[in-house]
């Protein structure tokens, strides 16, 4: 089954937060660390830790940079006063020095750079490109940063009026966000996300303070993402800059539908604290989600035909192509025929979609020259297969959906493998798989 990532952005999307949120659902940070103590850049180090937020207890994803900024700084943000001012305790224990791609490391045009002289380097994406070739990370995680970082520079370009190839980094945002982004890359390969739900975003009002002057908010990059991506952005009454160009990038590059199903199973849920203080708490919840496989009312069909001549291995193999072609079941029962003959009923229980072939590996493989089809209707409870990591090993079960609980079938295949690995009884171990299961698919939905 698909990982089904649902991101709910009531407080808006940030590179950050986005990383904290995937770190919290499990994402591997001796992966992801092992990736960023390694890339061909200097000048920061990273901290992951717990934090409250608005009396909830979130992951933290800070890039420590060695110069300092004002990224944190709400007086500056969305005051009137260029001054720093001291941070309150409040902020003290969140500020810190991490860029977003409008601020220092606002890109800019070779013009503009001669216009706003700054005595660090800057990088242009051939240069952030490289970086990420280097780092040692799987090739799907390096495509999904190149992406992010190509969204970026296009809606920077387009909004400074400049080339692709005219567009560069300060260097200081520009490891902020290298960082930013490869971490976010490394963590959806990490998690093996394969489907992204993003269904609004949601965006404050009135100006930030940027590098260049004072920006209306959505900035400029933000809104020209949004447009080029269709990203369904609300905005809200709140004051302030809630998604950043980092994070309506890797939305935009991840996002794969804009609809949440009407019913899922959410079998994981990470939350990543932002660092700006609102009046709407900075905090992204991401879920691992999963459908249900089956409507509880649909159609199935059943093929039926008797057979008195046809051999055992016959039958058997007979059985084999039909599930390999997508038999949901197969069976024979003895049955009487004219003259008292003793055979077998064939039953196969099939979709519409695959009655044809189905029938065709019916009339190749046994005497029969007919079938009967018979269309039905069937009443079934909602399920889903999950894998489940215990102490012993990993183990599939099913988990179903009744109307006063929920019910746990460990897989044969999984229980049989864990017998046979620890030499006891398939029954002592069933019982014993089961009970672990239930304890940590429950523990987990409950999170």
């Amino acid at each position: 089954m698909n990982n089904t990532l649902y991101l709910e952005c009531s407080a808006g999307i940030s590179g950050d937060m986005f990383v904290a949120a995937l770190l919290d659902l499990g994402a591997d940070s001796d992966v992801l660390m092992n990736v960023l103590n390694h890339l061909p850049v200097k000048g920061f180090h990273i901290t992951i830790q717990r934090v409250k937020k608005a009396g909830l207890d979130a992951c933290d994803f800070t890039v420590h940079l060695e110069q300092e900024n004002h990224d944190h700084d709400m007086e500056y943000l969305h005051g009137k006063t260029h001054e720093h001012r001291h941070p309150s305790h409040e902020e003290a224990e969140h500020v810190h020095p991490h860029k977003h791609l409008h601020e220092q490391e606002h890109l800019d045009g070779h013009e503009q750079l001669q216009e706003h002289a700054h005595p660090h380097e800057h990088r242009g994406l051939t240069e952030i490109f490289q970086i990420i070739d280097q780092a040692d990370m799987t090739s799907h995680a390096k495509e999904l940063a190149c992406k992010i970082f190509q969204i970026i520079g296009e809606a920077e370009a387009k909004a400074h009026g400049v080339s692709m190839d005219q567009v560069h980094f300060h260097e200081v945002g520009a490891i902020d966000s290298i960082v930013d982004i490869i971490a976010a890359a490394v963590c959806m390969d990490n998690l093996k996300i394969e489907e992204v739900i993003i269904s609004q975003l949601n965006e404050g009002r009135g100006s930030v303070r940027c590098q260049h002057g004072i920006l209306p908010i959505p900035v400029p990059a933000v809104a020209n993402i949004a447009a080029a991506h269709q990203l369904p952005i609300h905005i809200m009454d709140c004051e302030g800059e809630f998604i950043t160009p980092t994070g309506a990038a890797i939305a935009a590059a991840i996002q794969t539908s804009n609809v949440l199903p009407e019913s899922v199973f959410i079998q994981k849920i990470g939350l990543g604290a932002g660092k700006r203080n609102y009046e709407r708490p900075s905090l992204l919840r991401a879920m691992l989600i999963q459908t249900p496989t089956t409507k509880k009312q649909d159609r199935i069909y059943k093929l039926e035909t008797n057979i008195d001549d046809c051999s055992g291995e016959a039958f058997g193999y007979t059985m084999e192509r039909l599930f390999e072609a997508g038999a949901k079941d197969v069976f024979y029962h003895s049955i009487y025929m004219k003259k008292n003959r003793p055979a077998y009923q064939l039953n196969v229980i099939c979709d519409e979609s695959n009655i044809e072939k189905l029938e065709q590996i019916i009339f190749e493989e046994t005497t029969t020259i007919g079938i009967r089809k018979i269309e039905m209707e069937r009443s079934i409870l909602d399920r889903i297969i999950q894998e489940v990591k215990l102490e012993y090993g990993i183990v599939k079960a099913k988990q179903c959906e009744l109307p006063n609980g929920r019910r746990y079938y460990p897989e044969y295949e999984s229980v049989a493998e864990l017998s046979r690995k620890y030499q006891i009884p398939y029954q002592q171990m069933y019982q014993k798989v089961l009970i672990d299961c239930k304890e940590m698919l429950e523990r987990n939905s409950n999170r």
